[in-house]
């Protein structure tokens, strides 16, 4: 719970309770001037409430995000309790004890990360004219870039 009153927090809380009571007054406000004789107003009556609601839930999602709360399928996936397999094991349980294994010289139970290796791109050679083409335009791009406060239609070429 100390996560939830650091400055930031408290600054995002006040945020909320100042967002929340100016959108209900301003409802309030709405509805008063709607029973006045304003149709449109009743329109704005509904729509101020459902912003307040918006911020409300926003702040919500943001408190259980920072005390690790969730749905039980993020949950499962940071690493809790999931649903027992037919067997009675736990597969996050399993998977977390298989990552955690060393990996063999042929990499396998190696644990997957979030890095991957780059994708190399080939290139091939449509025809000697697409190639002047392409040429031709890399030559304008260049340009382009060395003088970044040219327009296009300042180039020599």
């Amino acid at each position: 719970m100390k996560r939830l009153w650091t400055p930031a927090w408290i600054a995002r809380h006040v945020a909320m309770v100042v967002l929340v009571t100016t959108f209900l007054g301003l409802g309030w406000w709405q509805v008063s001037r709607a029973t006045a004789g304003n149709a449109i107003s009743w329109g704005y009556a509904v729509e101020w409430p459902i912003f307040a609601g918006f911020v409300v839930f926003v702040w919500w999602r943001e408190v259980r995000h920072a005390l690790g709360g969730g749905s039980p399928a993020r949950a499962a996936g940071r690493g809790g309790t999931g649903t027992p397999a037919a067997d009675g094991t736990d597969p996050v349980a399993a998977g977390a004890a298989a990552a955690a294994e060393p990996a063999d010289a042929a990499g396998v139970g190696r644990p997957r990360t979030g890095i991957r290796r780059p994708v190399r791109a080939i290139r091939s050679s449509a025809g000697d004219a697409d190639d002047a083409d392409l040429a031709a335009y890399n030559r304008y791009l260049s340009w382009l870039n060395a003088n970044p406060g040219a327009k296009p239609g300042d180039y020599p070429g």
